[in-house]
């Protein structure tokens, strides 16, 4: 056994777990390029980082398939680089309606806080009018939501020029760079640009009051062959979001963010304050999986001439037996 096998054997037996010591099981977990470095890690990275899924019996394994965007993730399930994966819901509502068996497991974020920033010079939303605006992936979420927001403000489609840039980094360094008028950001780069001299002009929150944002998908066949496999990891998404949500354990929920994303320890702080705010409800409390927001994902979908009507149910997408049988959902 490699050296990771070992750690978990070595919890378990701590713990007097020798059934589950037995047991220890692989768990490949796939992770965009674009989220390996962002908040959107953030669950995945606590629970590492507090040896949660060790606890569980899992040899967890982080896996970054080739460069691209979400609509790898589902991709890679398939041709079996992955086991589960880490991705947006349009995109596994994308694959599922052409034939994929791909299921969302448990929920990783809900309803995101993107931020519009932009240059100094940009005084509002309505001067984005003939500008260069850095989305997206146009079949993305945060493309979704952004263009419900410039709609709120009377700029529509054909009012502005759009360069898509996957990644909240590398839009940052296009506004950086003067090329994009402006780009959504999320935590905590949007705060950091603000820091700079950036302008916020909105958040997508404004537009999409509800919504379920990143899920961790597997394929209904897998998960049902390895249905201990999924418990565990439930279980272990759980016992972060947990930690996340402590009060008391702020300070190292911080640190985490600082060591993922880079940003300073003040930055990382400000974040957690957003997300925590009331009303916000930006993530999950166990990772249980919110139906409506996926319903609003699929409505939004359906309004971009994505998904055909009749619109499909949110349950389709969904395998909540993992979640029951962990006490989650």
């Amino acid at each position: 056994c490699g050296s990771k096998v070992a750690q978990v054997l070595l919890v378990c037996l701590a713990m007097g777990a020798a059934a589950a010591c037995a047991q220890v099981t692989v768990l490949r977990y796939g992770q965009a390029p674009s989220a390996a470095r962002s908040i959107y890690s953030l669950p995945v990275a606590v629970a590492e980082r507090e040896g949660l899924f060790r606890r569980e019996g899992l040899d967890f394994r982080i896996v970054i398939p080739l460069p691209g965007g979400s609509d790898k993730m589902i991709a890679a399930l398939h041709d079996d680089t992955v086991d589960v994966t880490h991705v947006a819901t349009p995109f596994l509502v994308r694959a599922v309606l052409a034939g994929s068996d791909a299921v969302a497991i448990a929920a990783e974020f809900n309803n995101p806080v993107y931020s519009l920033v932009a240059r100094p010079d940009i005084k509002s939303i309505a001067d984005l009018k003939g500008k260069l605006v850095g989305l997206a992936d146009p079949a993305g979420s945060i493309t979704l939501s952004m263009r419900k927001l410039l709609v709120l403000h009377g700029v529509r489609d054909g009012d502005i020029r759009v360069k898509t840039i996957e990644g909240t980094p590398a839009r940052l360094n296009c506004l950086r760079r003067g090329e994009c008028a402006a780009v959504p950001l999320g935590q905590p780069q949007d705060l950091l640009a603000q820091s700079e001299g950036y302008r916020l002009l909105g958040f997508s929150n404004d537009a999409v009051p509800e919504f379920l944002y990143t899920v961790t998908a597997a394929r209904r066949s897998w998960a049902a062959a390895h249905p201990d496999a999924m418990v565990r990891y439930v279980r272990a998404l759980a016992g972060a979001f947990r930690i996340i949500r402590d009060p008391e354990r702020r300070g190292a929920v911080a640190k985490t963010i600082v060591e993922t994303t880079g940003v300073p320890v003040a930055i990382a702080e400000r974040t957690l304050a957003l997300y925590f705010e009331p009303g916000r409800k930006v993530l999950p409390r166990q990772g249980e999986i919110d139906l409506a927001g996926l319903a609003q994902v699929i409505a939004f979908m359906g309004d971009a001439g994505q998904v055909k009507a009749p619109l499909p149910a949110p349950e389709r997408f969904v395998d909540l037996q993992y979640l029951r049988l962990a006490g989650i959902q």
